[in-house]
């Protein structure tokens, strides 16, 4: 495997430094790109298709949060994980727009490279208090009427397939490289199983499958 491409998004200079300090020491991990906004973050992604994003929540102009959402739709291939000062009243919604990790700036220098090694295997790296929101929403979730869960029934054996992967964080590409379909009929996939799940969101579906034993945690 070659080298994992990191863009970095920060509007300190030194937080940017110190992260590129921090990685330059993995010899499997290269630095493509430091920017300080969320618009840039999104300019960059565009030009350099890195692997892995490390974006910061709080930015000038374009918030990290809108910076996410539209890298995730145009490039779902492309890892962001969310660094941070603190826990946020956002982060759940920035994991939904598409976000596999989020950390906050005293993780270990170790930590962090272990989280980028990580959403490159497609395994969330989340901080404990991220996960224990997330396990609320699965609780909220786990406490719906018992007609509300019966979609899953509904979903054909491809969907099922489709929402497995989703549910282990698997992009639209990878699982369209997995099942030997086109992204587009993924893409469909994707919305049918929404519709018959009443979910909004992929991280919603992967809580239903995680319900149903479907993938394990």
């Amino acid at each position: 495997m070659g080298k994992i491409k990191v863009l970095i998004a920060d509007d300190h200079p030194l937080i940017r430094e110190g992260l590129r300090h921090v990685l330059e020491l993995d010899p499997q991990i290269e630095i493509v790109g430091e920017v300080g906004d969320g618009q840039g973050a999104i300019n960059l992604a565009r030009s350099m298709r890195p692997d892995v994003i490390l974006m910061d929540l709080k930015m000038p102009g374009t918030s990290g949060v809108e910076a996410c959402r539209v890298i995730s739709t145009e490039m779902p291939e492309i890892r962001i994980i969310i660094l941070t000062v603190s826990e946020d009243d956002e982060m759940l919604e920035v994991i939904k727009t598409g976000a596999c990790g989020y950390l906050l700036k005293d993780v270990e220098p170790a930590e962090l490279i272990k989280a980028i090694r990580s959403v490159m295997e497609g395994v969330p790296a989340f901080h404990p208090v991220v996960t224990g929101r997330l396990l609320s929403e699965y609780q909220r979730l786990s406490a719906a009427p018992a007609d509300e869960e019966d979609g899953i029934a509904a979903l054909t054996a491809r969907e099922k397939e489709v929402l497995a992967l989703i549910a282990r964080g698997e992009s639209n590409r990878n699982i369209a490289r997995r099942l030997f379909i086109s992204e587009k009929t993924v893409k469909n996939h994707v919305t049918s199983i929404f519709r018959k799940l009443r979910v909004e969101d992929r991280t919603q579906a992967a809580i239903y499958a995680i319900k149903r034993n479907m993938v394990k945690i």
